[in-house]
């Protein structure tokens, strides 16, 4: 898509690219361009500088469709200008008069980047259905292996202990391995420990006879018996009291149990999972918990681990998470832009899987585009990344620096190192040796939160000057 108003422009564009067996959609003025850019999806957009009302129509551009390959035509070029325009959209900017080799090398390079992504897309799709399991999604080790757990004891175990943050999936583990047992068919009974009053758990969990206590009016069966033959989910266990703890553990050992008020025992057969967040073992060294019915219930344990210490498993519940809420809010979202994408990378978890879940489910919601973008996430999102990128340009070391702007550098041509170095001003074994050192030196966090290729606000004004020293050269060298 060519959005131009220099004929002889537009005829350069048109003939190169007819000779690549490209198509092109033309328009002669800005609203023209906008109109055709909301009718047409294009893989590569040309915007003739002087038609861009200042930036405007790139940022209409890049809200519209974040992941918009923008390339921005100028008969004044200058490093200050091109900055500007990849600020605000643009992927690089191209000088006049057009050369056709330049022309239609960047053309091609931008549809290649364009056919890759849309093949990523694909494998990912691929990739999801392949590591799926019941519920769950993950191929970090950890998660291959709780999943490997699961598979072997599931047919065999009796009881078993679930442990792992908030928000790691414990009760999807728990359905997990009841799914996979031989009493799938039957019931899964679930109880949150930590929503029932401390005088009624008996009764929830064991029943009670007509007259045990005021306001028993008949016999009621408690959840082990509700659950005969099946699985009985005890989740947030910690917080079970010691007095119903040495009756469970009863229960546990002999499979029987006396309702609230009763002295008959009943026979029960059941399956239990228990669930915490809570550290066990120090809660048995001060006595919250019974020490024997812990080691009862971690005949078999499992602990899953915050997604923090899986961040390989994000792109996977990033794909699985917009699938399943463009579906229930019936809208079509093909994914998450990168540059959204680079906010969740950076996000430290706290809540673990469900944050994130509640994060995508908030995004896809507020979504109108075929891609999420950042302004789709969350506020506190958005005021975490503006904080950390004014700490770390406040108080950055000037090695860092270095480290930080030559890394940047690379990144935008693409991993050449020789490029890179001419555009730095240095020589090949100097680049060598500051990536050398940043590799050893700088957390990969700050690599990727970068800023682009003008100094920080509030950075000092001697690193102010030292990067107006390295970086005039940056777009020039592309001789477009």
């Amino acid at each position: 898509m060519a959005i131009v108003r220099d004929a002889g422009c537009l005829a350069v564009i048109q003939a190169t690219l007819a000779a690549q067996g490209i198509q092109v959609l033309s328009a002669g003025d800005a609203e023209e361009g906008w109109d055709l850019v909301h009718r047409a999806h294009a893989d590569a957009i040309l915007v003739e500088a002087e038609l861009t009302n200042g930036t405007s129509l790139l940022e209409r551009i890049a809200d519209r469709d974040p992941d918009a390959q923008v390339l921005l035509l100028t008969d004044h070029y200058t490093p200050e200008s091109a900055v500007e325009g990849i600020q605000h959209g643009a992927r690089d900017c191209l000088s006049k008069p057009l050369s056709a080799d330049t022309l239609g090398r960047r053309v091609a390079e931008v549809l290649q980047e364009a056919r890759l992504r849309r093949e990523t897309l694909e494998l990912d799709e691929q990739l999801l259905e392949s590591f799926r399991f019941h519920g769950m999604v993950g191929r970090s080790p950890q998660m291959l292996e709780t999943f490997a757990r699961i598979r072997r004891v599931a047919p065999h175990y009796r009881i078993a202990l679930i442990g792992g943050p908030t928000g790691t999936g414990k009760e999807l583990v728990a359905h997990a391995l009841h799914e996979l047992s031989p009493v799938s068919s039957r019931r899964f009974a679930v109880c949150n420990c930590s929503a029932i009053v401390e005088t009624l758990f008996e009764s929830e969990l064991f029943g009670h006879v007509r007259g045990a206590f005021t306001g028993a009016t008949q016999d009621r069966v408690g959840l082990f018996e509700y659950a005969q033959g099946g699985t009985v989910f005890l989740d947030e266990i910690a917080d079970m009291p010691l007095t119903t703890q040495s009756k469970l553990l009863r229960v546990v050992q002999n499979q029987e149990l006396q309702r609230v008020g009763s002295s008959e025992v009943r026979k029960v057969d059941v399956r239990v999972i228990a669930a915490t967040n809570r550290d066990m073992r120090s809660l048995v060294a001060r006595n919250l918990f019974r020490e024997d019915l812990y080691y009862r219930l971690t005949m078999v344990e499992l602990n899953l681990p915050p997604l923090a210490e899986r961040k390989e498993d994000l792109p996977l519940l990033e794909r699985h998470f917009v699938e399943r809420f463009s579906q229930n809010y019936g809208k079509r979202i093909a994914g998450i832009s990168r540059r959204a994408q680079a906010v969740l990378s950076r996000h430290g978890w706290p809540g673990n899987v469900r944050e994130m879940e509640n994060v995508l489910g908030h995004a896809c919601m507020m979504a109108d585009a075929e891609f999420i973008d950042v302004r789709d996430l969350p506020d506190y999102l958005h005021e975490a990344v503006r904080g950390v990128a004014t700490s770390e340009a406040d108080l950055m070391p000037l090695a860092d620096l270095e480290h930080r702007y030559t890394r940047h550098v690379l990144e935008r041509v693409g991993g050449n190192k020789l490029q890179a170095a001419q555009i730095l001003g240095i020589s090949r074994a100097t680049l060598y040796r500051i990536l050398r050192d940043a590799d050893g030196q700088v957390p990969h966090a700050l690599v990727r939160a970068a800023p682009a290729l003008v100094p920080a606000p509030g950075l000092p004004s001697v690193l102010g000057q030292i990067l107006k020293q390295k970086q005039p050269a940056l777009a020039g060298h592309h001789e477009v």
